[in-house]
């Protein structure tokens, strides 16, 4: 393995060894602190142009498989990570992790010191960084400094499909392999910012028949197709960079149930009329408490952003429904009125937790109310 380097925006600096593929890559670095799940955050389209660091100090020892794909590809900017470990130890597994980041052309750097590198993004915010096994550090400055922000750029475009699909196949269930879905009650129009393949098989558990679409299809084409409900998915970036999307969304609330997850929660505020912020590092885990308004004690979630809605911001009508108990943002309202069920965090997280699943049921039984 070759030597590699990070150096942050602040100026901070740390040293490893690359794995994964070669060369130099751009990034918003933030931290991950889930202790597994590590395949299902590489190719989750909402970490588009984010290098991740897991706090988890030993990474690789299930391997990859081809089943536990959340996308058609990696698509995050580098992975960082302490340890790389040297036998993968799973009977699911099909290739090593630095293979799987060498056929993605992911570049991976480890025995990094992630202890100092998750407290610096703490105390200091999530930032641009750069990595590096071929560049000097002038060099890896230079390419920093003519770097485009995180903030400035257009990532729903890069992992939003270019063909509309129909979907339908369910959960994945051990011995049996993906299921097939119940009788199909309910047609569901999914528009694809970076959506997760468990979100849809999710739905498709619950009866419904999902035509995924392109991010830029107008408003009046998603309406012609008459669907029994509309899901917004998650995805990456500043979804402040693409206020025709929330413009869009505004024009098909109150036609149809919406449902949103991640982004699709971030479009939905807008719509409304609320604002969005920036966290200073983000939420990247997968034990995070939130209080669900319905729910009997707490919920542990899955979470992947860097903006929330302001809660102080949302119009008369619509109610909070989920707060996060570690810094009181939101994560999540609901319209009962309009159809509109939005949330924050991960309900369909592969690796778990799955305390939030029901809410897949909710949607549902939003559609057959709405259906009469």
């Amino acid at each position: 393995m070759t030597s590699s380097m990070i150096l942050l925006a602040d100026g901070t600096t740390l040293r490893g060894q690359g794995f994964g593929a070669s060369g130099t890559t751009i990034g918003e670095f933030v931290f991950h602190t889930g202790m597994t799940g590590y395949q299902e955050i590489l190719s989750d389209p909402s970490y588009c142009g984010q290098c991740v660091t897991m706090t988890c100090p030993e990474i690789g020892n299930t391997g990859i498989n081809d089943e536990d794909m959340e996308s058609r590809a990696a698509w995050l900017s580098a992975f960082v990570i302490r340890n790389l470990s040297p036998v993968v130890s799973n009977w699911r597994a099909q290739k090593t992790l630095d293979e799987f980041l060498r056929q993605q052309g992911v570049v991976g750097i480890q025995q990094v010191d992630t202890r100092a590198l998750t407290l610096q993004l703490r105390e200091h915010g999530a930032m641009m960084g750069i990595v590096s096994d071929e560049l000097t550090l002038d060099e890896m400055r230079r390419e920093l400094e003519a770097a485009t922000p995180i903030e400035e750029q257009d990532l729903v475009s890069k992992v939003s499909t270019d063909q509309p699909y129909t979907w339908s196949e369910g959960t994945w269930a051990l011995g049996s392999g993906f299921q097939q879905p119940p009788e199909r009650r309910f047609r569901v129009v999914a528009l694809d910012f970076g959506v997760k393949f468990n979100i849809l098989r999710l739905l498709a558990d619950q009866g419904c028949v999902i035509e995924v679409l392109p991010a830029d299809t107008p408003a009046a084409d998603i309406l012609a197709r008459n669907p029994d409900g509309i899901f917004l998915s998650n995805g990456p970036g500043d979804p402040r960079r693409r206020p025709d999307l929330s413009e869009k969304v505004a024009e098909l609330v109150g036609k149809k149930p919406i449902f949103g997850i991640c982004f699709g929660f971030q479009l939905l505020g807008p719509a409304l009329g609320a604002s969005i912020t920036k966290l200073r590092f983000g939420h990247h885990g997968a034990n995070h408490p939130v209080r669900h308004e319905d729910a009997e004690g707490v919920w542990i979630t899955s979470q992947n952003h860097n903006y929330v809605v302001d809660a102080q911001t949302l119009p008369k009508g619509v109610d909070v429904s989920d707060i996060n108990l570690n810094d009181q943002t939101l994560e999540g309202f609901i319209d009962r009125e309009r159809g509109i069920l939005a949330i924050q965090y991960h309900p369909e997280a592969s690796p778990g937790p799955h305390d939030a699943r029901g809410l897949f049921a909710s949607f549902a039984q939003m559609m057959q109310q709405w259906q009469g």
